[in-house]
Order: C-alpha cells, then structure tokens, then sequence
C-alpha cells in the first residue's frame, strides 16, 4: 500500500458516508445558535447518534476519531459532557421532536463498561427523549470489548443491531493489518453476540490487505457466513494520513493494489449474491428475509440528525456542524479534553453551510450509491428538476463510462460496474468548492 494520493482513474477515491466530510468544515465566526438552526426545521423523524471516542487498540488502517484507552476519570467526565450536551441540545428541539432511530458509534462503544453503557442509554432516552425500546438502534463493538455483561446491557435496552468489527478472521491478515486479534477470540464474541439476540448481526471484513489472496478472502467470508449475518459489510483497505499502515509505508504499487481491491471487491460480491445475500450498496450486503435494521420513516437525504459527542456531526437543512477533527493522537486528546471541560453547547462551532445546488448534490450522491438507486419522481418533488438537468456533465460522463443502468426510466441506479466504483462515483459529484475546501484541509 501507499499514502501517496490516487490516481485519477482509481476506483478508490475516497470512501463518502456523508457529503460534505469534515475535512470540508471550517470554524463558524458567527458561532450560530442551535435553537435558531433548528427552528422551522422538520423534527418528526430525526437520526440520534452518540458517540464514544475511546478504543482499546487503534488499527492500522484506522482514521477515526478515536484515542486508545482514557486516564482515571475520563469516561466519567466524558459521559459527564455528553449529558449537559444533550440537555442543551434537547432544548433547542421543537418540544414535540421525536427520533426515529438511533445508533452508538465511536471509536468503540463498548469500551465502556456495562455500568457506562446503562448511562450512555439513559442520556438517549432520558435527556433526547429517544425511546430506545421502539426504534431501531444499532451499536459498534469489537471483539475484545464484547463482554457478555455489556452484550446483556445493550440487548436489555432495545439494541437492535450489533455491529462486530472483524476485518478478517486470518491471524496473519490481523496482524498485516495492525489488528491485534485472534481468530478463537472473534469466534468466542460472535458466540456471546448470537446468546444475547441481537434480531441483526453485523460483521465488518476488509479486503486489500497486505498478503490477502482470494482463497484467504474467501474462507473469512465462509468463515463469516458460519454465523448466519443478517448483514455483512465488506469495505476496501484505505491508507489515510497519520495512521500506522501509512507510516510503514509502500507495500505495492497503486496500480497493482487497486486491480487486487477491485478483483477481491468481485469475488465477495459473488460469493455473497451465491449465498443468498442482497447488495444494498458497493459494501452492504442482507441476507435475504433478515430483519431489517434501518428506519424506514428516517431518510438521510431529507431528515436531519442530531449527532451527540465531540466526534458526531449533526445535520440541518442548512448547515452540518460538528467540532473540530483530527486523526494524531495529540490533537485527538486535546479535542477531547475541550470537549469535556466545555459547559455550554448551546452553539454550533465548526460546519459547512449548505447553500446553493448542495443539498441537490447531497440527495443525488446518497441516492445514487444505494443499489435501488435515486426514484426520480422524489427528486423532482423535492427540486423542481432532474438530476439530468440538474448534473449533465456528470451523469454523461458516468453513463460514457458504463456506471449506470438505464434500464428503468423511474429510477435512476447504478450499473454493477458503478456500483464497484462508488469510490469513484462519490467523489466525482463533489461540488467545486467543497473539493477545494478538502484538499486545503491540513491532516492533524
């Protein structure tokens, strides 16, 4: 692998869970009111999300903000922030604001301890008022912090979903990939996972790593499959800035890791769709007639999100704000020492106000990377056009290339070619002005 930037034609651009990332947000002079920000805004079905900056380990190939293990006291004033947090939060919502789901990410969730966990859900319901018994919530955990006391906490108040970081179950892959685990481990936390009945397993595996092959690719997702997921997500090995794997340097040329990405990317696929699994997006896949864990009434391109934590960001029409963002774990410490000693928050302090064509592009770039694709009909709705007349430079050059399918005149969706370069598509649909904000961003 190599932290040099790739290539114009890679399919690895960058991974976009949301648009904009953070690493397009800037300071807010104006340091905006969170009761003006969300006055007027739709409040009937908001995500909830908290989250939980430690880790006991940090990966190679992570880049999240996370610090590894907390100094005597600091989940306690942590958790101590996060309340006076959520009660100015809660007090700039409409008094009738209600969630409709909620999720616990991190980090790792679960490296609080049951006694912590029991807190963290009683600042969900008791202060947001998130009825965690009726909507769905999914929570992360590693292996290691899958204890069976902390499993019977989450299970207990309503967790729907348990998501389980493996990456893989070969030792040697682990350690290629700085994740210090062994196999039994792994298989002894699934084993306390399926024993507390969770309605939806997750299972996280990663392909790329240094030294993986097809064949060991696809003994870990046998391996997986052993388990009877209800999903699995498969996501391509990235090295970020400032993360162990980008200081150990170049292992392979891009061109020759991208053409093993992409070819271990159609293996699991396959594997998958062969084992009666549906692709919901180039990482997610459901086993077919598996519960789902997602809130049908919540859609991310419309509905706002409450993020709670000094790594969550937090959705309006107008604005996403969060605080600010690092990856070093100087500068990870010291946001997070801010964060705990911060008495008010009734203010939104770092965002990027979306203004203009944004939150055309935003609706377009979340629908479009999901397999069913972006209903035409609900964009003219919204906008008063199509993404055609909306983005035709774009759409010509994804359709030139083969990345849609125009099979169906009511939606418009991804070929299986586009949905393998979602890393590619994503990007591509940036507007001008968030890229530039990005690429002058500093890694810290």
């Amino acid at each position: 692998m190599t932290t040099a930037p790739p290539r114009p034609d890679s399919p690895y651009q960058s991974y976009v869970y949301a648009y904009p990332h953070k690493t397009a947000y800037r300071p807010l002079p104006e340091r905006p009111p969170l009761r003006d920000l969300w006055a007027g805004e739709a409040q009937h079905a908001l995500s909830l999300y908290l989250h939980v900056p430690f880790c006991e380990v940090r990966c190679g190939f992570c880049n999240l903000f996370t610090r590894i293990g907390s100094p005597e006291g600091l989940t306690t004033a942590y958790l101590d922030a996060l309340d006076r947090q959520a009660t100015a939060v809660r007090s700039a919502l409409d008094e009738g604001a209600r969630f409709a789901l909620a999720a616990f990410g991190g980090g790792t969730p679960t490296y609080l301890t049951a006694g912590e966990l029991e807190r963290l859900c009683d600042i969900a319901e008791q202060r947001m008022g998130a009825d965690l018994q009726a909507v769905p919530l999914s929570v992360e955990a590693s292996p290691a912090t899958a204890t069976a006391d902390r499993l019977e906490v989450l299970a207990a108040r309503g967790t729907t979903r348990l998501s389980l970081g493996v990456q893989s179950f070969d030792d040697a892959e682990a350690r290629s990939a700085v994740r210090p685990q062994k196999r039994a481990e792994v298989e002894a936390a699934l084993g306390r996972i399926r024993a507390a009945g969770f309605p939806v397993l997750n299972i996280d595996l990663i392909y790329g790593i240094d030294g993986q092959t097809e064949p060991s690719w696809l003994r870990s997702l046998d391996t997986a499959l052993a388990w009877q997921p209800e999903e699995l997500y498969l996501y391509p090995l990235y090295v970020r800035p400032l993360t162990g794997l980008a200081r150990r340097g170049e292992q392979e040329s891009r061109p020759a890791w991208d053409a093993r990405r992409l070819a271990l990317y159609r293996a699991g696929r396959d594997h998958l769709l062969a084992h009666g699994y549906q692709q919901v997006s180039m990482r997610m896949f459901r086993r077919a007639a598996s519960p789902q864990a997602g809130a049908g009434e919540y859609a991310c391109q419309t509905d706002g999100m409450v993020g709670l934590g000094c790594g969550a960001r937090s959705y309006t029409s107008r604005l996403h704000y969060s605080f600010d963002y690092a990856v070093s774990a100087t500068e990870v410490r010291g946001i997070i020492d801010d964060y705990v000693a911060t008495e008010d928050f009734h203010r939104a302090d770092v965002g990027h106000w979306m203004g203009g064509a944004e939150p055309r592009r935003r609706h377009l770039l979340q629908s479009l990377l999901q397999a069913e694709g972006l209903p035409l009909a609900d964009y003219r709705a919204r906008f008063g056009a199509s993404p055609a007349e909306d983005f035709p430079a774009e759409l010509a050059e994804f359709a030139e290339r083969g990345w849609l399918d125009g099979g169906d005149a009511e939606f418009l969706r991804l070929s299986p070619e586009g949905l393998a370069h979602s890393d590619a598509v994503g990007p591509m649909l940036f507007s001008p002005e968030v890229g530039a904000l990005m690429a002058a961003y500093e890694a810290k």
